[in-house]
């Protein structure tokens, strides 16, 4: 049985199906060069990656080279392939990662490794490199934690260092030459090794790997169609990366080091971008990425110029990652105007002088001037992010914590929700705590319940980090080669999705260490300056010297400033040449284009409303979508279109869209509907229809368009029933006892009354559901069901209830049926 038909009986089957919006789909077995981008985590997060869409981009512009997504199933969807002995594929051609040539991990958390080999083991791979044969793809990983590459050496052939843009063409020619010359896989190898910023563990020469780094951000405005997600994902939005790298220089933060030089994005690139990124996908919401936003040199003029631009169409701005003495009366004023949800700010420590330490550089009085600020523009709630577990830190330092958020409370006058959410520090390669150890979990406990017994506001909430994830974290991020063998342990015990608390199985990760006689605080104890580190094999840019000063630098509170806005510090990272601190333009022509600052402008109130009522279908594989993601997609196909919705009022304004009734998942129908109201019409009916079309997912499609005029009836109030098709797959139609069914259907068709009994969450309900069901007709030849569902007061019934209550099919059975909704009955 294919495995369209086995996806019903998945959680979110839309993880699966691909035929997304902008997602590319070539001849596979027509392109030389094939390569499988792999991330090991559920599709709504990876669909969030930036990184991925940038490289499924860049390698999807060369004709002859064929680039297709997969991610990891979770377990329910592990337990179907297994079952039924199918591959794990991907999304596009559906073939296994084994066919590939090359398959590339993302590796962005450490508590992914165990989804990497189960992701190999799935399609067809055998797990360890040395395993091999000449028939299997390469298998390469990049992302943050490829910085220290030690733990998963036994199972990728090679590592990509740094940043991927550059180097992701440079692999895909180097196959290209392989596979033309008929290499082996061992010279295959040689070739990746000979390419600046790869390491291939099994050829290392002892020479550092340097990473790579792309030094002009404005030349690659890519993904300019990045694909648009079936399903909701983590950040359901556009991501434009404004700028990259940091020199704040936070001594426990890792991106910060090994991200260097700061590089921003110049302003006409950003706006363009923008455009073309909203027309190509139909999102209401811009993500302005950086590692710290506001520090981007023209981060004020960019929002009021976008601001400008997009308020009328509702497009809402975001900004993930703000530093509390970046955050300006401007920034929180233009990024109010469309949302209010949460406020996320980070303080990192409780004190001032644990805050010099870690060199975080801002003030108790640029938190409580922010919070101020924030809670006065209309915001609610404000998250605060705490690091507990840092260097030197004491019961002062958390005293601070709890006197922070409760001075933050007050300054909402208690009406405003604040949450203190709090991580454990782990000390990252290529920081300055490197060498510092990292506290054990009975250290976490005490230090969480501390917190935890002395907030007494209700109106402040605590969350802390899991810490069994924080030591997995740190055991790995800090670990050598040899917990490959934990790793492998650990997924062969069942270990999947550790870096999510309701899949953490923590006694089996312990059951490996006890097994493998491994010893974690050999592995989070504190190093010395003169030990050989499992990372040495990596050069991030930063000098080693560089860091121990730093490290020595934090032990006394000295602070170290922004070279943004100094001396240059010698890290080790610019050559002050290619590689350099790159700003955004600040030209004379540039500021003259610039939009003046205006006002909030409300859409025009004297705007023509037009209502439509739409008529759709869905098919093939978007009958495996629920009914919010085929109502969003649906705004995000017309919103593409250029046409302008009439929104809702209110801080969380929403598009006039309402549906006829819910088509469950896994149905297919030939006749939905949806009334929408757009403002200020452009386009025909027919032009509208197919430029709608255009921006719908596969198997989902506009069938008419109609305008309709106050007064018209709601749909609710004008369908009468439906008319459903049953057909049972050709393989189990010889099975099905046909005659016992026949009797079934005839004794419900001469029935007076048929009771049913639906259990629901608070009571059991017992219905007559014979005066709802009209027409129950059987075709065993054709193996087709078909039937009338009416609705009542009281609602309508389902066609399984009908298949498994009436008829008595199997209800193991009746998921694998098609079941299509053919026809809508009106009311005359």
């Amino acid at each position: 049985m294919s495995l369209d038909n086995l996806l019903a009986s998945v959680s979110k089957p839309s993880r699966y199906l691909g035929g997304e919006v902008n997602s590319i789909r070539k001849d596979i077995d027509a392109c030389p060069v094939r390569i499988a981008l792999a991330f090991p985590d559920t599709y709504e997060v990876g669909m969030s990656h930036l990184g991925m869409q940038i490289l499924y981009a860049i390698l999807n512009g060369y004709p002859d080279v064929a680039a297709e997504r997969c991610y990891a199933p979770w377990p329910d969807m592990e337990t179907l392939l297994r079952t039924h002995r199918l591959p794990l594929t991907t999304l596009e051609s559906r073939k296994p990662l084994s066919a590939f040539d090359l398959v590339g991990f993302s590796l962005q958390y450490e508590l992914s490794y165990t989804n990497v080999l189960n992701m190999l083991e799935l399609g067809g791979i055998p797990l360890r490199a040395r395993d091999r044969g000449k028939e299997d793809p390469l298998v390469i990983a990049g992302g943050p934690c490829a910085f220290n590459p030690a733990p998963m050496t036994p199972f990728i052939d090679a590592f990509v260092i740094g940043e991927g843009e550059e180097v992701i063409s440079e692999i895909a020619a180097s196959l290209r030459e392989a596979k033309a010359r008929g290499h082996e896989r061992s010279r295959k190898l040689e070739q990746l090794a000979a390419i600046p910023g790869i390491y291939v563990p099994a050829l290392f020469s002892g020479s550092r790997i340097r990473k790579r780094i792309v030094t002009d951000l404005d030349s690659w405005r890519v993904p300019l169609k990045p694909v648009v997600p079936l399903m909701k994902t983590i950040h359901d939005r556009i991501t434009l990366e404004i700028a990259r790298g940091c020199t704040r220089g936070c001594r426990f933060c890792q991106a910060g080091m090994v991200w260097r030089p700061v590089r921003e994005r110049n302003l006409r690139t950003l706006e363009k971008s923008a455009e073309q990124q909203l027309c190509s996908t139909g999102y209401d919401e811009i993500s302005l990425l950086s590692l710290s936003s506001g520090d981007y040199s023209r981060i004020e003029d960019l929002l009021i110029r976008l601001m400008d631009r997009y308020y009328s169409r509702r497009i809402a701005l975001s900004l993930p990652s703000l530093r509390t003495e970046t955050l300006t009366r401007t920034l929180i004023e233009n990024i109010r105007k469309v949302r209010k949800t949460s406020f996320t700010l980070a303080p990192e420590a409780g004190t001032q002088r644990l805050r010099n330490v870690i060199n975080k550089g801002n003030t108790e009085e640029n938190l409580l001037a922010a919070t101020a600020q924030v809670f006065a523009a209309g915001w609610k709630a404000v998250k605060l992010y705490f690091m507990i577990g840092l260097p030197t830190e004491t019961e002062t330092d958390l005293d601070g914590i709890i006197e922070l958020g409760h001075k933050v409370s007050r300054y909402s006058r208690n009406r405003g929700q604040v949450t203190l959410s709090l991580s454990t520090f782990v000390p990252k390669p290529h920081t300055p705590f490197q060498w510092h150890r990292q506290i054990d979990m009975e250290e976490i406990a005490e230090k969480q319940l501390y917190i935890r017994n002395s907030i007494s506001s209700r109106n402040i909430s605590i969350k802390f980090h899991d810490r069994r994830m924080s030591l997995l974290e740190g055991l790995f991020s800090r670990g050598n080669e040899a917990l490959g063998e934990l790793i492998e342990k650990a997924f062969r015990l069942g270990c999947r999705f550790d870096g999510w608390s309701d899949q953490l199985r923590f006694d089996l990760w312990e059951q490996a260490m006890e097994n493998l006689n491994i010893s974690t605080d050999a592995y989070l104890r504190e190093r010395t300056f003169e030990e050989d580190l499992p990372w040495d094999p990596v050069d991030c840019g930063v000098s080693r010297d560089f860091l121990e000063k730093e490290l020595l630098r934090s032990l006394s509170g000295q602070l170290t400033e922004d070279c943004r806005r100094g001396n240059c510090l010698q890290c080790g990272v610019c050559d002050h040449q290619a590689i350099r601190i790159e700003r955004a333009e600040t030209g004379k022509a540039e500021r003259e284009q610039a939009p003046p600052d205006q006002q909030e402008r409300m859409p025009a109130t004297d705007s023509k409303v037009t209502r439509l009522r739409l008529t759709f279908r869905k098919h093939g594989t978007a009958r495996l979508l629920a009914h919010l993601e085929i109502t969003e997609a649906l705004i995000r196909a017309i919103k593409k279109s250029g046409e302008t919705f009439v929104f809702t009022e209110g801080f969380h304004p929403h598009p006039k869209i309402s549906f006829a009734f819910a088509t469950a998942v896994g149905m297919e129908s030939d006749e939905e509907y949806a009334d929408i109201q757009l403002r200020n019409l452009s386009a025909e009916p027919t032009a509208l229809m197919g430029a709608i079309n255009a921006g719908l997912p596969a198997g989902f499609e506009l069938t008419s368009i109609a305008e309709i005029f106050p007064g018209t009836p709601s749909l609710s109030k004008i369908i009468r029933g439906f008319v459903y098709e049953i057909t049972v797959p050709e393989c189990m139609r010889a099975e099905i006892e046909w005659p016992r069914v026949a009797r079934q259907a005839a004794e419900f068709r001469t029935a007076s009354s048929f009771s049913m009994v639906r259990d629901t969450r608070d009571k059991t309900v017992i219905r007559d559901i014979r005066p709802l069901v009209e027409d129950l007709e059987l075709s065993p030849e054709s193996g087709k069901i078909s039937f009338c569902l009416l609705l009542g007061k009281e609602g309508s019934v389902k066609p399984v209830e009908i298949l498994t209550e009436v008829l008595d099919f199997d209800k193991e059975v009746v998921p694998l049926m098609r079941i299509s909704k053919v026809k809508t009955l009106f009311i005359s």
